[in-house]
């Protein structure tokens, strides 16, 4: 058997059904793409890929489509690896704009990426282990209203705004935040919920309602420790069809992107990887879900990651595509003294 000629039919059927989500036969092959080989003889190829286990029979049809073994096969070997020109674009205009934050830079990429290729974008944090509590403050915005700014040594920040008793007098504001700061400063983000445990009764001798200011200093601690993921793009599911035309199955995908022990374990293996990770299919439970993950430096800030989640059906040329280039231009501009990163 003819690899070329096999790798072309594989080819054309991955593409055929990631762009019309129907399975497929040797006459629509031959429709479609003008293929110079018989119908017997695409039959013949179509059989051995079958065996293979790279395309297998849905229950609806004779058609074929591909397997997860198959997308894997096409994304190591057989994609094109073009980066769409409006999305270098796009990135670049974000990328030449110096006063955007850490946070504005990955938003604004991720938001483009997600856009770009109807998948939504999974961004996770750096190792909060690594990470330390810079700065607390208690912000009196009324008589009975206060928010707590917390930041952390590599510029991450967290607010939370809460009611107070009317009792509560600035100078006792003063003196939380002093007594904050002397003891928690430093402290890794891991540990600032113990930390803060051992405060409570230090905060009861010193301001009105000390419940209330340590249950919401509390939970922005909690936060700070557990919640390291972001999401972009969750509207762009509805764009595809495994999806829009099903509310549970949406929903289920929903559940899963609040895992975040599953994006921290394809993190902990992208990072051992230099090029993008794929999970096709079988995501805890998930049959119809793929991701694509890629490893991001934001210098000081340390080590990230990005995946783009979507249907098992997803474009893999253009996520993979798109994925390492966005990773490759946000590792060179946050590294790179000319491009804006370290300096």
């Amino acid at each position: 058997m003819s690899r070329s000629r096999s790798d072309t039919i594989l080819k054309c059927i991955v593409e055929y059904f990631i762009k019309n989500a129907q399975p497929l036969g040797s006459k629509t092959l031959i429709e479609e793409f003008g293929l110079p080989y018989s119908s017997a003889t695409i039959r013949n190829e179509m059989f051995a890929l079958e065996k293979m286990g790279y395309i297998e029979k849905t229950h609806l049809s004779s058609g074929r489509v591909p397997s997860a073994a198959g997308y894997r096969y096409y994304c190591e070997n057989l994609r094109d690896k073009n980066v769409d020109d409006q999305l270098k674009s796009s990135l670049q205009l974000v990328l030449n704009e110096r006063v955007k934050s850490v946070e504005e830079v990955v938003k604004a990429s991720c938001e483009i990426i997600s856009h770009m290729t109807n998948l939504v974008s999974v961004v996770l944090g750096p190792d909060e282990s690594q990470e330390k509590l810079a700065n607390v403050q208690l912000i009196q915005i009324s008589d009975n209203t206060l928010t707590s700014v917390l930041v952390t040594d590599k510029g991450y920040v967290e607010n939370k705004t809460f009611i107070v008793s009317d009792e509560l007098k600035p100078e006792e504001v003063v003196q939380c935040v002093k007594i904050l700061n002397d003891r928690l400063k430093g402290t890794p983000i891991s540990e600032l919920g113990e930390k803060m445990q051992a405060l409570k009764p230090v905060l009861s001798d010193y301001i009105v309602g000390h419940d209330v200011v340590y249950q919401a200093l509390m939970e922005v601690f909690l936060r700070f420790a557990s919640d390291r993921l972001s999401l972009y793009g969750r509207d762009e599911l509805f764009n595809n069809p495994e999806f829009r035309n099903d509310a549970d199955k949406l929903e289920r995908v929903f559940r899963l992107l609040e895992d975040q022990s599953l994006f921290k374990e394809v993190s902990q293996e992208a990072n051992k990887s230099d090029k993008p990770i794929m999970t096709i299919g079988d995501i805890h439970g998930h049959p119809d879900v793929s991701m694509v993950t890629a490893k991001i430096n934001l210098g000081d800030e340390g080590e990230s990651s990005i995946t783009l989640l979507g249907p098992t059906r997803m474009d893999y040329d253009k996520a993979l595509s798109a994925l390492e280039y966005l990773a490759n231009e946000l590792n060179k501009y946050f590294n790179e003294p000319s491009k804006g990163g370290k300096k």
